[in-house]
């Protein structure tokens, strides 16, 4: 499973429920930014979410070997389509800067990549950066070519969530996901183990 996006708090239930099912969780996006605050990483002017700082470090205890972090990344100081990157292993990145993480860098990317590569069910819910901007646009876009290349070579792909979705358009790989959700949050509960109503009433 594939989980990136901001909010730590909408995907950190879904996050424990993937991790005991998925052979590996690959965190990207602003939410790895609190996974790796939580191991002491600098983590500079990113965004993170301090309220679940404990409830992170103790899921990357309980599955060190399954919760994948990125070990580099693309920062800057500045949104935009020109702004001057930086790529810094995550041991670089210093506490007191200006510049923020905005995407995953080229080792993680191959590492992302690898995992894609060899799972037979791959699920995506999140964008690996602010891809919105062409500067921070690599590492989703990677994301989901190994997807589609994924679902190619025969795995079920499940693609779930209104910026995956304009992800894979940008890719121009949506042709090539096995099922795309555009109920992100609806798929967030589902596989968080609660009833979807529109289930409940066709079981019923």
């Amino acid at each position: 499973a594939i989980v990136g996006g901001a909010k730590v708090s909408d995907k950190i239930r879904v996050l424990e429920s993937l991790l005991e099912r998925a052979d590996t969780v690959l965190i990207g996006g602003g939410m790895a930014n609190t996974f790796l605050a939580a191991q002491g990483h600098g983590i500079g002017d990113s965004i993170f979410d301090e309220r679940y700082l404990s409830h992170a470090k103790s899921l990357y205890q309980r599955y060190p070997t399954k919760l994948i972090l990125p070990t580099d990344a693309v920062l800057a100081d500045e949104l935009s389509d020109t702004a001057p990157v930086t790529v810094l292993d995550l041991q670089q990145i210093p506490t007191e800067t200006e510049l923020r993480i905005l995407d995953i860098g080229p080792d993680t990317i191959a590492t992302f990549q690898d995992a894609i590569s060899t799972a037979a069910l791959v699920l995506w819910n999140g964008p690996m950066g602010a891809f919105e901007f062409k500067q921070f646009r690599k590492g989703t876009i990677a994301i989901a070519t190994a997807v589609a290349q994924a679902t190619d070579r025969g795995a079920t792909t499940i693609v779930g969530g209104g910026d995956s979705i304009a992800a894979i358009a940008m890719a121009g790989v949506s042709d090539r996901i096995t099922h795309v959700s555009t109920g992100g949050g609806a798929t967030l509960e589902y596989l968080e183990g609660k009833p979807l109503p529109g289930i409940v009433a066709l079981e019923e």
